[in-house]
């Protein structure tokens, strides 16, 4: 349902418990682009618009826990604005980054001036904890220099057979070139028989090397100049590049395009336009999150952010207000249920299993619809005010608009009246709320009663 009012009745139960929150919102289209490109209102204005994701992320924010992270996933035509947005709400310390994506492989080659295929993923924490990297691809873990002029000269002490040595066994000492060796090093069998303190621009400090050293990491020697260098026992993970075309997650699998995307909804029987990968959602929920970890997607789309939370081990919250939710999104988890071997499946192991709820906020428009479906020449006037002066029909309608279309409303036939006003209470759906939950007049089911009671209750 309304994802305004969907977030809001999640605050009691999830304040604070949300990990990463991803949107890939409805982007405020320009240029010659169709105005009813945004689907949850045909005549959005940019000023309704940014209302529009203001309003959300507010609430948005309150789900976020204390070090969560918000992943806004925009276009060239609301990146400068949603970046505004972002920064009134979660203030510029707390910026991380603007990703940039390669969204295709086949850029538009209409325009005449350039040919896009990037897209941009603004990233905020709710409170920017420096010392807590992100997780991108494996380093190469090649062996690296320990040296490193400019940093200061201080001594580190290694211990016995933690260094291999490319040169002959013997006893060394002195300062063969940028290292010097405080008393004598004994090589024996190609590694070092005795304790072995060097001097020199080390990268490390003693506190550092020992917790090295326990992790496995030794240490070379491959000339005479005793230049020094480690070697890790497995690699490290780096942090994410700002643009992850070539990035790799930790099993290999590299980040797709909307190809790929289409191409894995179409294996699946499904159609939907601009769908993500499965890969770059994978990515960023793998470079911030842990298993069991709780996931939000308020602009939930096709389900790939719940998809791939589900294949990863990740709690997540999905919401959708548009009705393919039934036909596409619920139809896409049953598969993923039942363990279907698209996106990122292979790389992470996915066998199939677990389970979700799907549930929606419940309707009060049916009644307002009948009553327009039976109007008249002489009432549909009157019906058409009653909605009009209703805000919870037309919230993100301004009257200058509704001015508009009154005009235009007088000119249609009385099919076309109905028509244009059921269109406008389908698109901004009424809704019961808890504190009418027992009212008779609403029909709820003793089901939904319990079930909505469990979901409020105390936790």
């Amino acid at each position: 349902g309304n994802n305004l009012i969907a977030l809001s009745s999640l605050l009691k139960r999830y304040e604070g418990k949300v990990k990463c929150i991803y949107i890939d919102p409805p982007y405020y289209f320009i240029k010659n682009k169709p105005a009813d490109s945004f689907k949850y209102n045909s005549n959005f204005k940019l000023s309704s618009w940014l209302s529009f994701m203001k309003n959300r992320l507010e609430v948005s924010y309150k789900l976020l826990k204390e070090q969560g992270v918000l992943f806004c996933h925009i276009g060239e035509e609301g990146v400068h604005w949603m970046k505004v947005l972002l920064e009134e709400l979660f203030g510029e310390e707390n910026f991380v980054e603007t990703f940039i994506w390669k969204n295709t492989d086949n850029p538009d080659s209409l325009s005449p001036k350039s040919r896009s295929a990037v897209e941009y993923i603004i990233c905020y924490e709710k409170n920017k904890n420096n010392s807590i990297g992100y997780k991108g691809k494996n380093s190469e873990n090649g062996d690296a220099p320990l040296l490193n002029s400019g940093n200061s000269i201080h001594s580190l002490v290694f211990p016995p057979q933690t260094i291999k040595f490319n040169i002959a066994d013997g006893i060394y000492s002195g300062k063969p070139d940028r290292v010097e060796i405080y008393g004598e090093c004994i090589v024996e069998n190609g590694t070092n028989k005795n304790t072995v303190t060097l001097i020199g621009e080390f990268k490390w400090g003693q506190e550092m090397l020992n917790d090295e050293i326990k992790k496995g990491t030794y240490f070379l020697v491959k000339s005479s100049k005793f230049s020094i260098r480690f070697q890790r026992k497995e690699a490290t993970t780096m942090a994410p590049e700002k643009f992850i075309e070539e990035q790799y997650l930790s099993k290999t699998i590299g980040v797709g395009t909307n190809e790929d995307a289409t191409s894995h909804l179409k294996n699946m029987g499904l159609t939907f336009s601009y769908s993500k990968p499965e890969s770059v959602i994978s990515f960023l929920i793998n470079a911030t999150t842990e298993e069991n970890d709780l996931i939000l997607d308020f602009h939930l789309g096709s389900g790939t952010t719940c998809a791939v939370a589900h294949k990863m081990g990740r709690s997540y919250i999905g919401v959708e207000q548009m009705d393919y939710i039934e036909d596409i999104t619920v139809e896409r988890m049953k598969k993923v249920i039942d363990g279907e071997q698209g996106g990122i499946s292979k790389s992470v192991n996915w066998q199939g299993g677990g389970s979700f709820v799907y549930c929606e906020l419940m309707e009060n428009a049916n009644t307002l619809i009948e009553k327009i479906q039976a109007a008249s020449n002489e009432t549909i006037n009157s019906i058409k005010d009653e909605i009009y002066a209703d805000e919870r029909i037309v919230p993100y309608i301004t009257r200058e608009e509704l001015k508009e279309a009154d005009e235009a409303f007088v000119e249609l036939e009385l099919e076309d009246k109905k028509k244009a006003l059921i269109a406008l209470v389908d698109k901004n759906k009424l809704y019961v709320n808890y504190s009418d939950m027992n009212d008779e007049s609403y029909a709820v089911s003793e089901i939904d009663k319990e079930f909505t009671e469990s979901f409020y209750a105390e936790v």
